[in-house]
């Protein structure tokens, strides 16, 4: 067991001010830094709407790190038995991977098998055939994002949100299938709050292949003032000598098909001010 903390870095997506987030929203890139946050987790939820040579300035400038997560809707399902929306959603994962390498993101991560938002009791020979599909793209992915010096996160969803992967265990079992080194774990406690019986052991359990951690809180509010055990969280990611980043990933003003994907019915918190300054003290006195 590991006696010192590890050193991780904080950040916030975008998702907490913007959706879709566009060059427009570049004016909040200051107000991240000022905040305490380290990284700036850019949702990648329209790649054309962002000046991305701009990006990458503006947060060199201000001493921010980037990372980038996806965005799943029908038309981004990889295991969709619609061979054009498979190929699409293909696609612009090798879109994220390229944008990863060109901000300097270690990885590009979200739930990268489905689309959010599907969830149906479908036959097992059906059941088996879209995790096929899922499979031979995740290859293809993989082998995309090593070429590109990225690593892929897999996200485990809630199971009101996703019918494919819901817990750690099923997620690590895909990543096994896959069978390639770029492709890991991504952590949300958020979701693993409702599918994990111990959010700390699923944490041991993922070990070297926890990739990145989105530290959300029960109710996806603000850190801090919910029922989610973060001192028991903190001592399992210094157990396992995790390094990587943990971002505050919430809603603050979601899109309409967002918000329907996410079940967003109510606001959150005040305000995604609130929300980011508040988080970023908190995140503060567990993680650093």
């Amino acid at each position: 067991m590991m006696t010192t903390k590890p050193v991780i870095q904080t950040g916030i997506s975008t998702f907490v001010y913007a959706s879709p987030f566009k060059t427009a929203d570049f004016h909040l890139l200051p107000k991240i830094k000022a905040a305490g946050y380290d990284i700036v987790e850019v949702a990648v939820e329209q790649a054309d709407l962002i000046d991305w040579d701009l990006l990458v300035s503006m947060t060199r400038d201000l001493g921010l790190r980037i990372t980038l997560s996806g965005a799943f809707g029908p038309r981004r399902d990889i295991s969709s038995d619609n061979a054009a929306f498979r190929k699409e959603g293909l696609d612009y994962i090798l879109t994220c991977i390229r944008l990863a390498e060109k901000t300097g993101s270690p990885l590009f991560g979200g739930p990268l098998y489905s689309a959010v938002g599907k969830t149906r009791i479908v036959p097992v020979e059906q059941k088996r055939q879209e995790r096929a599909w899922c499979l031979e793209n995740l290859r293809i992915a993989g082998k995309a994002a090593a070429d590109h010096g990225i690593l892929l996160g897999v996200e485990a969803l809630n199971r009101f949100e996703t019918d494919m992967i819901n817990t750690t265990d099923q997620a690590l079992a895909l990543i096994a299938e896959v069978d390639h080194p770029a492709l890991r774990l991504s952590f949300d406690t958020f979701h693993a709050n409702i599918e994990e019986k111990d959010i700390p052991a699923a944490i041991r359990k993922a070990g070297a292949l926890l990739l990145h951690v989105q530290a959300n809180e029960s109710d996806r509010g603000t850190p801090g003032t919910g029922h989610l055990p973060w001192t028991a969280i903190r001592q399992a990611l210094d157990e396992i000598g995790y390094q990587g980043s943990v971002v505050l990933e919430t809603f603050g003003e979601p899109s309409e098909e967002l918000a329907r994907a996410a079940c967003i019915w109510r606001p959150l918190a005040g305000s995604a001010d609130e929300m980011a300054t508040e988080g970023a003290a908190f995140y503060k006195r567990i993680f650093t």
